[in-house]
């Protein structure tokens, strides 16, 4: 019966972690103005980021490739509206942050 316990526990643990990691990454991506051309679940100016999660979901070098884009900018992959280098003004530690919790979303 303990063990029982300390798995259900432990899981109500990982549950509640992920709301308050999904929470503070929300509110990153607030400050930090993704939301101005993003939103979780709708293209915007740019693209959702439940399609990004989509779109890259098995790719094994998604993240490092999505971070390089925030941090430098592009274009062409969601069409023609470019989307601006967001370093140095955001970290990198933020940056890397806001790309695994786009890429979590479901």
């Amino acid at each position: 019966m303990r063990t029982f316990v300390a798995v259900i526990g432990a899981g109500a643990a990982l549950l509640l972690g992920g709301t308050a990691y999904a929470a503070d990454a929300s509110a990153l991506a607030q400050k930090d103005g993704c939301l101005a051309c993003h939103t979780v679940d709708k293209k915007v100016v740019g693209p959702a980021f439940k399609d990004v999660a989509k779109k890259y979901a098995g790719n094994k070098d998604a993240e490092a490739m999505l971070v390089k884009k925030v941090k430098d900018g592009g274009s062409g992959t969601w069409g023609p509206i470019p989307m601006p280098p967001n370093g140095p003004r955001v970290s990198d530690a933020d940056i890397k942050t806001l790309v695994q919790w786009v890429l979590s979303l479901k």
